[in-house]
């Protein structure tokens, strides 16, 4: 049974995910399917379980395959499922993506994008450098210059 609610949690997730792409809210997707945005966001933690025939709808209001859902699932299934925060959401992560897709200039979608990859990187060296997983051999990592630059 343990099992079966990883795979829920993992299709939940990636319900979560391709909505948040597509800068769409639960209350969007919600009325796209014509229930509560509560459901959806039980479908999204995992609380419960997607059918295959509300799979297949939200599959055509998302605009993906049914087997996107499950991409990833055989390998993960060695990894730790983080338990979500209330509502199954980083509302802060939904958020930047949301706004991001509203961003018409691709010039500036592009530094943006480039600017959290490079904090990021730079956020995993440091956390690696606390951890103690440099060695010798490894450059420290290039400090990112000010934004106000």
């Amino acid at each position: 049974m343990q099992h079966l609610r990883h795979i829920d949690r993992h299709v939940g997730e990636r319900i979560r995910s391709r909505r948040a792409e597509l800068g769409m809210t639960q209350h969007d997707l919600a009325s796209l399917l014509g229930i509560s945005y509560q459901q959806v966001q039980k479908y999204e933690t995992g609380a419960n379980r997607v059918s295959a025939g509300r799979l297949y709808e939200v599959a055509r209001q998302l605009g993906s395959s049914v087997g996107f859902f499950f991409e990833g699932l055989e390998g993960e299934a060695t990894q730790t499922v983080n338990e979500l925060a209330h509502g199954g959401t980083n509302r802060t992560t939904i958020d930047l993506a949301r706004n991001f897709g509203r961003l018409d200039n691709s010039s500036i979608r592009g530094a943006i994008s480039t600017l959290v990859r490079a904090l990021a990187e730079e956020s995993s060296a440091e956390d690696d450098r606390v951890s103690g997983a440099d060695d010798e051999d490894t450059p420290p990592a290039p400090r990112m210059a000010q934004a106000a630059e």
